[in-house]
């Protein structure tokens, strides 16, 4: 396990520490489950842009012409 020394502005770190107490873990333990949410959430938008890249414009029309044209129902709107 590494260490790793952040500089952080007085507001957010007092938010961290009252957000880690209300959710009974430490703040390394926030932080950690932060850094990781962000990093998720950067490769998954990183995967879904490779995966739009392969995607064929014609066959998707193709099959997009397949869908029955009717109205949405009132919930659906």
């Amino acid at each position: 396990m590494s260490t790793l020394s952040i500089r952080l502005p007085d507001s957010i770190h007092d938010l961290v520490k009252k957000m880690s107490k209300e959710d009974n873990i430490s703040i390394n333990q926030f932080i950690a489950s932060a850094i990781t949410e962000k990093i998720t959430a950067l490769q998954t938008e990183d995967y879904l842009r490779k995966r739009g890249d392969l995607g064929n414009k014609r066959a998707f029309a193709r099959v997009l012409k397949k869908v029955p044209s009717i109205q949405a129902d009132d919930y659906d709107k």
